[in-house]
Parts: C-alpha cells; structure tokens; sequence
C-alpha cells in the first residue's frame, strides 16, 4: 500500500502530467455541471397547473412561459399575454407537466413558431403582404416620404410611420430603409430577392438589396379619416395680435432655442386633412406647361382635392388656380421665391366656403407629402479628394443640420472628424470613414487649435447665436441630437457651470478658425435658415460641386430632415442669469470687431441686446 501510494506521488510531482491531468479534471467537472442545469432548468409546475380541476392557472404561474416567447414590443402587455395563453391552451394548460416537457424539449422553435404566428396574424390586421418589387435610387417603387434607422428598423415601424401619414403602402429595403407611397411604380420580383433580416427584428425580412418588401396598409384610410376630421374641427390656428399685426404661434423652434413666433396671414399653415404645407400664394409661371406638367379642371375646387390629385400623381407641389388644379416640382421655372400679397389670391372655392384656392393669375400653393426624390441620392466620392475641407462649427451652432443639406445638394456623404453611431444610424455613412480617408465631401468638426485647424486645405465656418447655441448644446448633451435636457438639469448646478465653460469657447472657436484657418468661409445659421437657397449655394461652391438650381431647390422642400428639435417642450422661463447675459454679450462684441476687421459681415443683429 505504501509503494502505490509513494508511485502515485511521485507521478504527479512530474509538472506536465500535472498540469494536463489537473486539465481533465476541470473540463469534466464544467461539463457535468452544464448538464445538470439542463436537466434542473425546467420549469416547476404549480399544482393548479398540474390538476385542470383545480381551475384556471394562476396569472402568476403563466408567466414564465409567455415570457419565453420574447414578443415584439407591440405585443408586451398583460391583456395580449393573456390571450395567447388561452389562445394556445393546450401547450399551456395541459393536463399534467408532459405537455409542458414537450415545449421546453422542443425549445426555441416552437416558441419561434409561435412568435411569428402571432405576429403575422396581428400584421395581417393592419397590413397585408403584397410581395417583393425592384427597385432603383434614380426611379424609387415607393415616392412618398422615407427614413432610415440603421439599428432599430422594424415592419411595425415602417408600416405604422407611413400609416400616420396616410400612405396606402409601406416597403423596407436593406433591412433599415422605409420608404411610403400611394402607388407602386415598380415590377415585381421573386420573394428569394427580398433576403434581408430587419436590423431591429431578427427573423423579419426587410427586403433585400435593392429589393423592397412591400406591404398594403389597412390601416392607413382610416387614419386619414381620423387627421382629417380633427383639422376640420379646428381649422384656425392659434391667434394673438399686437395692434395692428396678427401672429401665429408656429411651436416649432431650431434646435434647442427660444420657441419662435411668426408674422403670417390668415391662410392655414396646413391643408385641411393635414397632409400638406401651405407654401403661399405665387403668380402664374411664364411657361404653365412646362413648370407644372399636370393639370386638371376642378368645378367643385377645394384643397383637398387638389392636393390628393397631386399626391396620387406623385408630384411634391399641389398649386391652385381658381377651378384649375396644376401639379409638379420646384424648379427654375416656378422656385417659390418670390411670394406675392396673400390677397391676391383670396377667391373662395367652389367647394369649401373657408377656403382660398386662387385665380387663374395667382395660385395658392401647398407643398404635399410626396418626397422629391431629384436630391436623395448620396453616394462616397468616386476619387479620392485632393483638399480636406472642414465644417467647422461651436457644438450646437447646427453642424447636423449642415451636413444634411450639404449632402443633398451635393450628392456626396460628409464625413466627421469624430465617429458618432447615433448619426451613422440616422444614414450619415461617411461617419464611419476616417477623416482623412478623402472620401467624403467635407469633415464635420469642432475643433479649434491652431493644429488642428492648419490640417485642414479649407474650411465653412458657421456661426450661431451664442444664446440659442448653447442651449442647444446643453439639450444635445443631455438629451441626445433632437432630444431636450430635462428641468432639473437646468435648475441645477449643471446649466451655470456649463455656461462658464462654453460660453467662453464660443468665441475662441470662431477666432481661433478666422486667425489659423487657411480659407474660411463664414456663413450665419440664421442667414442659412432665411436665405437657404444663397447660402447653400455658397457653401457648395467653396466644396467645389457643380450643383444645378433644381438640386438646391429640391433641397429647400427637404430642408428639415430628422435633425431638428420639436418645439413642443420649451422651457417657460429664460434661463440666462443678468451675469450671463453681460458675459456673452461681451464675447459677442469681440468676435463681431474680429469679423469686420477682416471685411467680413459682422454678426446678425439679433445676437445682441438680449
């Protein structure tokens, strides 16, 4: 006994055999583990569920099989858990645990099964499948309204955007593309194509490459009804006056500012049913025919005639011209620039005794909901650039906003000097390049030292009022790109000491480009928001792009995007203290002295007296 033991201790004093041994030994022990949890995971039944005549199942003891399922989120709450369970009793509710054995023995893919079931039967009560269809960046299937999300993309999302705005369909393509429209103008194609997983629903197809799942939605006519009779109910907006002067409030506010009021006339800010934006009241083009290529005569006129027409039609601009309904887009023929006196236009229609609807001389025209599709197209540079030209901006100033006209009018992605996924996800695809890879159109930045500004061949500086600027950071950094700060943020101690940072930025930031910066041109977020069409054509023809008018007029109609802030939250107080306002205003001085001594045009007169 005493020899075996000496051998058995002198075979493990060799390390190798040691270490492999002691090896097995841990593998084996992990693998035993493993397996009895297998065994151990399944669910213990109650004995209400273990005996049917003991009654129902307790709601409780249901619980952790519904929530097996994973349902999407339409689908969470306790009503519609409820009735699954009933639904699909026997694999519920059986008469004793071997039923229960079976689903967990048969493991996710019943619960696979089940989930898509459901999910299919409530899609099927909201929208019906239509199938696969081509299509092309140059001629869209669907030519409504679309937006991406490169993360969070589902066909409950898609299907319920387009739905809200009243479109008859709705189709994914690239697992994060959704685009709306009335009318499929496309052909269609094996259901093999439309290939892609959804990027925020695995196991949901969203099209393919080029490819668009199609979906007809039930539910659309009928939430047209419901926007349509609350416009009909109150069809004036919101009215204050101010001696002679009549004013709207507009709720919507550039991201992060004071909400804005506007001097307008007595015409709707939208049509009737909502689904289109009144644009003004414009004289008739030279060349009818041409500007607007669709006509129709209408005897019994009214807006929603008109703009249903030209939404059918697929056209983003409804004009109305007395019994004459003409459709088209913004061109250089008819650009919307020149607004004529809204009175010239005030002949009541035929139809709608509170509606104007133009003459045959002058035409009331609504922007409708179609998208104009002439300057959505983005792609990367086709060589690499020769220069590096910087967006520079103090953060809040509007850089996003920015890029996103930049990269419509251009038809080339602009790149970041920084790499935020919530904008890559929202289609900014050059935010993944790096910033000297030179192949994007220009490079977002807020930097602002001499090194970091002498990389750069060129460079847009854009300026913002430093008081709307840096609460629109403080919103941005405590709610995200479109998001707001919340009130306690700014009655705390966060807002006095975000100001007592920034504020002083702001001003070195423009100085810092105006002395270090190589070629700057300075463009004012509230000249860019006025004057679109002037600016942006500044800004492009710094980039070195030859932009037709058309483009940049197809811009002025997209010019919003996803990228600003809704006015409905606004804070009901000013949160500048006298000591900031004395601050700033001082910064504001000395940047307006740094810009007219370099004969450029001082800052916008409303940066200053508070």
């Amino acid at each position: 006994m005493a020899k075996l033991w000496f051998k058995f201790q002198r075979y493990f004093r060799r390390k190798p055999v040691r270490f492999f041994t002691f090896l097995v030994l841990y593998l084996t022990a992990g693998s035993l583990v493993f397996l009895h949890s297998g065994f151990v995971g399944q669910p213990a039944v109650s004995q209400n569920q273990a005996n049917p005549a003991a009654g129902a199942p307790a709601e409780g003891a249901e619980l952790p099989f519904l929530g097996d399922l994973n349902l999407g989120r339409a689908f969470r709450d306790t009503g519609e858990t409820s009735n699954i369970a009933r639904r699909y009793g026997p694999w519920f509710k059986g008469k004793d645990g071997n039923e229960r054995a079976k689903l967990v023995d048969y493991g996710g893919a019943w619960s696979r099964a089940l989930k898509g079931r459901v999910i299919r039967e409530k899609e099927e009560e909201r929208a019906k499948y239509i199938g696969c269809y081509l299509d092309d960046t140059q001629s869209r299937a669907l030519r409504g309204v679309s937006f991406f999300d490169y993360k969070k993309m589902t066909v409950f999302r898609c299907q319920d955007n387009c739905a809200e705005r009243g479109y008859l369909y709705a189709g994914l393509e690239f697992g994060a593309e959704c685009y709306c429209g009335h009318k499929i103008q496309a052909t269609n194609v094996s259901e093999a194509e439309c290939d892609m997983d959804c990027k925020g629903e695995r196991g949901s197809v969203c099209g393919g490459a080029n490819r668009l799942s199609v979906y007809r939605l039930q539910l659309a006519q009928e939430s047209a009804r419901r926007c349509t009779r609350k416009r009909k109910e109150n069809l004036s907006p919101l009215v204050w006056r101010t001696g002679d002067a009549t004013h709207f409030t507009d709720g919507g506010n550039e991201e992060g500012g004071s909400p804005s009021l506007h001097l307008t006339s007595s015409f709707p800010s939208v049509s009737p049913d909502g689904s289109a934006v009144f644009r003004g009241c414009f004289r008739r083009p030279d060349n009818l025919s041409l500007a607007l290529p669709v006509t129709a005569a209408m005897p019994n006129m009214s807006v929603d005639k008109c703009v249903d027409l030209c939404t059918e039609k697929e056209y983003p601009l409804a004009a109305l011209a007395g019994t004459a309904c003409h459709c088209g887009f913004p061109t250089t023929r008819f650009p919307l620039h020149e607004r004529e006196d809204e009175q010239l236009c005030a002949q009541k229609c035929s139809a709608e005794e509170f509606e104007s609807c133009g003459t045959p001389s002058y035409f009331i025209v609504y922007q409708t909901q179609v998208q104009d599709n002439r300057c959505m197209d983005r792609r990367f540079l086709p060589a690499k650039s020769k220069q590096l030209i910087a967006l520079a901006s103090f953060p809040g100033a509007g850089n996003t906003w920015a890029r996103h006209l930049i990269e419509l009018a251009t038809g080339f992605y602009t790149g970041s000097y920084y790499f935020d996924g919530s904008l890559y996800n929202k289609g900014f695809k050059g935010e993944r390049d790096h910033w000297r890879s030179g192949r994007t159109i220009c490079i977002k930045t807020h930097e602002s030292g001499q090194k970091e500004i002498e990389a750069f061949d060129a460079a847009i500086l854009l300026i913002r009022n430093p008081y709307k600027a840096l609460m629109a950071e403080f919103n941005r950094k405590y709610g995200g790109h479109i998001g707001f700060a919340a009130h306690a943020h700014w009655k705390g101690k966060e807002w006095p000491e975000f100001v007592r940072n920034y504020a002083p930025w702001w001003a070195t930031h423009t100085l810092d480009w105006l002395k270090f910066g190589k070629k700057v041109l300075v463009v004012h977020f509230e000249d860019l928001k006025q004057d679109l069409f002037v600016q942006l054509g500044r800004m492009v023809g710094l980039l070195g792009v030859a932009v037709r008018e058309d483009r940049l007029l197809c811009v002025e109609s997209q010019k919003d995007g996803n990228f600003k802030r809704s006015g409905l939250r606004k804070l009901e107080y000013d949160p500048y203290t006298v000591d900031m306002q004395k601050t700033i205003s001082a910064y504001i001085k000395t940047v307006d002295a740094a810009l007219k001594g370099r004969n450029l045009t001082g800052v916008p007169d409303d940066y200053y007296p508070r």
